[in-house]
C-alpha cells in the first residue's frame, strides 16, 4: 500500500456512564455521524395498546440533496436497543441490527440509475439490508430477520416517482417470531427544538427580570425548529410488551428501562493504492455512541467527560452523579440571567433520570409520593441488585393518552416523558422546567417556543415523519421574509 491510515478505538476503552440524547454532543462521535445516536424513544403503541414501540436515530443534521453519496448505516457496526426489566443496569434484552451495502454497478456515480417504485428495483445501484439478532442476557440469541431491506435515501421526485411512503411500507418487515415488526431506513429527524440554547441560553435577554420565581414567565417569544428539514437514519421496533417484561408478566412488572448505543470494530485502515483505495475494519467491537434520556451528554455533562460519557455502560453512572446533583444549566441562567440556581444535592433530577418516580425503599421520592416509572415498581425485582443508572423508563401498563399532552407527566400525562418518551413530547421545555424547579415548589414557563415538529407524525407504526427531500436552504419563509427561489 502507497499510504495507510489506521484509527484505533482508545477513547473506546474509558470507563464512564451511559450516554444520551446527541445531535453532535460529544467532540468524538461528532466527527462518525453515521454510529451518532440523536435521540431514543419508547411508547406503549397507540394503535396497538398490548405492545411497546422502540425507535432510535442516528447521522444528525442529513440534509436532503446529500448525493451522490447518500445515507446509510454503517456495515459492520452494531446498532443496538437495550432494555433492563430487573434494575440492575445490565441490559436482559439487546436488539442488535447489522447491516450491509450493496452496489450494483460501480462504474457510475448514481445513486440510483432510473425511476425507482420499489425495494428491489434494479435501478436503486446502492441498496442496504441488515440482520436483526435478539440477545438474552442469561439465555440463547435468537436471529428475528435474515437479510431484510433497508428504505433507501429520498432522493427526490424524479428518481422515486411514487413518493417514499410505499418504499417504507415495503420496508416494514414481520419478525420471524411472528409477533412484532422491524423498520430501518430514513426519516424525518422527529426531534423538535431552538438550538439557540448553545448561543448563551437564547440570547441573554429573554427572561422577564420581573419574574425571579419564573412563575409564569415566557422564556423565548418566537422559536425556530433548527432541525426543521433535516432527516435521519431511523431503526423501529414494535414488538409485544410481555417479551420485554421481567418473566413475561407485564402486570407484575411493567416497568423497563430503554437505551440505545452504538459499536464498531477497534481498529480502521484507510489505504490507497495504484487504481483506488479502501477501508477495511476489523477487531473487538467498543461502543462509541450511547443514548437514554434526551439531552444529558449535551447539556449535563461537561467537556472534559463527554467521550467517556459515550464509551461506557450504565453501571458506572455513579461517576457522574455529582453532574446530576449539581447541573450546569441552572448555574448558567443564575450566571446569565440572575436566576438563583436551586441548592445542591438535586435528589429530585436523581429520582427523574436514575432511578425513575416511586415511592418505595431506594427511591429519593422527592418529586411526589407517586409510583410511575422504577424498575423497583416490578414485583420480581430484588431491591439489593437495583442499581440507579441512566436510562429512559417505561410504565407499559400506563395506556397510551386520549389526548396527549407535550408536556407530559408535568401536565399529568402519565403516558408521556419521562415515563417513556413519545415523538409529540417536547423534552425541551419539560426538561428546562424540571431543572429550573418544577418538580419542586418553583413552577415555571420556559421553554423554546417551539412546541411540535416540523412534519406531522403518522398513525401507525413507524410512527415518524416521512424524509424531506427538498433542501434545507429552499424554505418559503426565510427570516427576511424573502423567497428563495
Amino acid at each position: 500500500m502507497a499510504a495507510v491510515g489506521v484509527v484505533v478505538g482508545g477513547a473506546s476503552l474509558a470507563p464512564g456512564v451511559v450516554g444520551a440524547s446527541s445531535h453532535r454532543e460529544a467532540p468524538a462521535i461528532s466527527d462518525d455521524r453515521r454510529l451518532d445516536n440523536t435521540d431514543v424513544y419508547a411508547f406503549v403503541s397507540p394503535d396497538d395498546p398490548d405492545s411497546v414501540t422502540l425507535i432510535a436515530d442516528w447521522n444528525p443534521f442529513s440534509e436532503p440533496d446529500g448525493g451522490p453519496n447518500f445515507y446509510r448505516f454503517q456495515e459492520g457496526s452494531n446498532y443496538d436497543i437495550n432494555i433492563d426489566n430487573n434494575g440492575d443496569a445490565v441490559a436482559d434484552l439487546t436488539y442488535r441490527w447489522v447491516f450491509n451495502t450493496v452496489v450494483r454497478n460501480p462504474d457510475t456515480f448514481l445513486y440510483n440509475t432510473g425511476p425507482v417504485t420499489t425495494l428491489p428495483d434494479e435501478d436503486l445501484n446502492i441498496f442496504q439490508t441488515y440482520d436483526l439478532t435478539l440477545i438474552r442476557q442469561n439465555g440463547p440469541k435468537e436471529l428475528l430477520i435474515d437479510d431484510a431491506p433497508v428504505a433507501p435515501s429520498f432522493v427526490g421526485p424524479a428518481s422515486m416517482p411514487e413518493g417514499y411512503e410505499p418504499l417504507r411500507e415495503a420496508a416494514t418487515v414481520p419478525l420471524k417470531t411472528g409477533a412484532g415488526y422491524s423498520y430501518a431506513g430514513q426519516a424525518d429527524d422527529p426531534f423538535f427544538l431552538d438550538l439557540r440554547i448553545f448561543d448563551l441560553l437564547y440570547g441573554a435577554d429573554v427572561v422577564d427580570d420581573e419574574s425571579p420565581v419564573l412563575d409564569g414567565a415566557d422564556f423565548v417569544e418566537d422559536g425556530n425548529d433548527t432541525l426543521a428539514g433535516y432527516n435521519v437514519q431511523t431503526i423501529a421496533l414494535q414488538v409485544p410488551a410481555s417479551t420485554l417484561a421481567l418473566n413475561g408478566a407485564v402486570d407484575k412488572n411493567p416497568v423497563i428501562g430503554v437505551w440505545s448505543d452504538t459499536e464498531r470494530p477497534i481498529v480502521q485502515v484507510f489505504s490507497r493504492t495504484d487504481g483506488g483505495g479502501g477501508e477495511r475494519a476489523f477487531g473487538p467491537q467498543v461502543q462509541v455512541s450511547r443514548l437514554g434520556n434526551p439531552l444529558v451528554n449535551e447539556v449535563v455533562i461537561p467537556l472534559k467527560d463527554k467521550d467517556k460519557f459515550n464509551a461506557s455502560t450504565p453501571q458506572q453512572d455513579e461517576e457522574f452523579l455529582q453532574y446530576v446533583q449539581d447541573p450546569i444549566v441552572p448555574e448558567l441562567f443564575e450566571l446569565i440571567y440572575g436566576v438563583p440556581a436551586l441548592d445542591a444535592p438535586r435528589t429530585d433530577l436523581v429520582e427523574v433520570f436514575l432511578t425513575g418516580i416511586c415511592a418505595v425503599e431506594g427511591c429519593p421520592d422527592t418529586v411526589a409520593d407517586v409510583n410511575l416509572n422504577s424498575q423497583l415498581l416490578n414485583a420480581d425485582v430484588n431491591p439489593a441488585t437495583f442499581q440507579p443508572s441512566e436510562m429512559l423508563r417505561l410504565n407499559m401498563s400506563i395506556p397510551p393518552a386520549a389526548e396527549p399532552n407535550r408536556l407530559g407527566v408535568l401536565e399529568n400525562d402519565l403516558a408521556g416523558f419521562p415515563n417513556g418518551r413519545r415523538l409529540i413530547d417536547d423534552v425541551v421545555d419539560i426538561e428546562l422546567q424540571v431543572l429550573e424547579g418544577e418538580l419542586v415548589g418553583r413552577p415555571n414557563a420556559l421553554g423554546d417556543a417551539v412546541p411540535d415538529n416540523d412534519v406531522p407524525f403518522t398513525d401507525k407504526f413507524p410512527y415518524v415523519g416521512l424524509p424531506h427531500f427538498d433542501a434545507v436552504n429552499l424554505q418559503e419563509d426565510l427570516d427576511d421574509g424573502e423567497d428563495q427561489d
